[in-house]
């Protein structure tokens, strides 16, 4: 994996190419609100029909979800550590509809 520079973000993102698929990947467990939602909201702009983001928090992004739903797709997952891996992929014929300025939690929700 190499290190990208991700516009917006707070941490450390990583690229491969494996089979065609690109995986962008980002680690916030380590952080607190608001830099998980900063951090996926600047990942999931780097999204195509042919590429994923995986990202790796303390727990699972619940706030996050419905801000993304319309346009991509999400598998939630446990790393053997216990922390939430969530594997993002742009659906198909999606719509440009996620406000990517939206990039906070309410209220810790």
């Amino acid at each position: 994996m190499e290190k990208i520079e991700v516009l917006g973000s707070t941490v450390d993102f990583f690229k491969s190419i494996e089979n065609g698929l690109t995986t962008y990947q980002f680690d916030t467990s380590k952080c607190g609100p608001p830099d998980p939602m900063v951090n996926a909201m600047a990942g999931l702009q780097l999204l195509d029909e042919n590429s994923q983001l995986i990202m790796i928090n303390h727990k699972s992004p619940g706030g996050l979800f419905p801000k993304v739903e319309a346009e991509f797709d999400f598998i939630e997952d446990k790393t053997e550590d216990g922390k939430a891996k969530v594997i993002f992929t742009r659906k198909q014929n999606a719509i440009n509809s996620t406000d990517f300025t939206q990039n906070t939690c309410s209220g810790g929700k």
